[in-house]
């Protein structure tokens, strides 16, 4: 028996049907000019597909909202142009024999006033509250909060129409979906805001819209985090109570899984209740409510980071430990990022237990696109 078995095991979501647990997780890698994908692109993924990624699961890509994105170089997923580019995706991705779906992006007030290629277009968020708490601009209606929502559902619809086998929504890192459940950010005292539970209204309304939109046809995934872009030290919920609250009416949305996204996945969530080795986020949010969860957060490297993404210093991880909590079903699945954009064949190295050929990661990787 390999040590790495409980990585290959089979795994079904809703009908859809996965050959492994492992997820390249998504990474803006803005090589789409023009916000639509390309040659490359189709490429790209493909690559992966072909060397044992259970699971794609695409960078941010924009909902029809001008404001969504700051970067024209990042696809999106509502215009003809792009939509088109994704079909393209998705049929090599399919051919090379992996799955694939694309994350839902929207940057809210994390994008920079005057970015993006709708420069002109003010950026959205719940409160028009920055991400440090400055009032910068006034709330949006309640009408324009509903458009946001439904802009996901359509992104979602088109996925499926396209013939994806996921839809994941970005509701991670201080991006829309998550300013509405961060009390720094919602400050609202209608439908959308208020105590943990309230402020979840707008990522239920997302996956509602979504769920109807697919009409079962594929599984909705929500990535959510406690960290934020802007602060490392932020939490949605501060005991395992208030995330079962706030996970709780994802669930009722009819979400499918939840995508915990950490900064290092072997950190405990709730070190004071079960110790320096207890359950992480992905473990304690399927440990309290029984949906299936992924994993991420620097796997396949190892030691302290100097960077919180480009991951100076970092060597590779012998796995041990993500083997004995796969082992051990605290998570459904893994989701792998530098890892995998350093090293395509990362995945396929791994299931043939070549771990010897395995690089430490290089920073440099990130300015690479093979």
């Amino acid at each position: 028996m390999s040590r790495t078995d409980a990585l290959f095991r089979p795994f079904r979501l809703a009908g859809m049907e996965l050959k492994n647990r492992i997820v390249m997780a998504p990474m803006t890698r803005s090589r789409s000019p023009g916000g639509f994908p390309q040659d490359h692109n189709v490429a790209y993924y493909a690559r992966r597909a072909a060397a044992e990624v259970g699971l794609i699961l695409s960078e941010g890509t924009t909902t029809r909202r001008p404001a969504a994105s700051n970067d024209p170089n990042v696809p999106n997923f509502h215009t003809k142009e792009a939509l088109a580019g994704w079909g393209r995706v998705i049929e090599a991705v399919h051919a090379a024999g992996g799955k694939m779906g694309p994350q839902i992006w929207h940057q809210g007030m994390a994008r920079k006033p005057g970015s993006g290629p709708h420069p002109d277009a003010p950026s959205d968020g719940p409160s028009g509250v920055t991400l440090t708490g400055k009032q910068v601009q006034d709330p949006p209606s309640d009408e324009e909060v509903q458009d946001m929502a439904n802009a996901y559902g359509e992104a979602a619809g088109a996925a499926a129409d396209l013939g994806f086998d996921c839809v994941e929504l970005h509701g991670a890192h201080g991006y829309l979906i998550d300013e509405f459940l961060w009390e720094r950010t919602n400050l609202r005292t209608d439908r959308w805001g208020g105590g943990i539970e309230k402020r979840a209204e707008f990522a239920a309304e997302c996956i509602r819209l979504s769920k109807k939109a697919v009409g079962g046809r594929i599984p909705i995934l929500i990535r959510i985090s406690q960290w934020k872009s802007s602060d490392y030290n932020a939490r949605l919920a501060e005991t395992p109570q208030e995330m079962e609250q706030l996970v709780r009416v994802l669930i009722s949305a009819g979400v499918d899984l939840i995508h915990c996204s950490q900064r290092r996945f072997w950190e405990p969530e709730f070190p004071e209740i079960d110790g320096p080795n207890g359950l992480n986020f992905a473990g304690w949010v399927k440990k309290l409510t029984g949906v299936a969860t992924c994993t991420v957060g620097s796997v396949g490297l190892a030691g302290e980071f100097t960077a919180a993404f480009r991951g100076e210093g970092a060597t590779k991880d012998d796995l041990d430990q993500l083997m004995e909590r796969m082992e051990r079903e605290e998570f459904d699945l893994v989701a792998v990022g530098r890892a995998l954009l350093q090293d395509p064949a990362w995945a396929a190295k791994v299931k043939a237990g070549r771990f010897d050929d395995l690089a430490d990661y290089d920073a440099g990787a990130l300015a690479a696109y093979h």
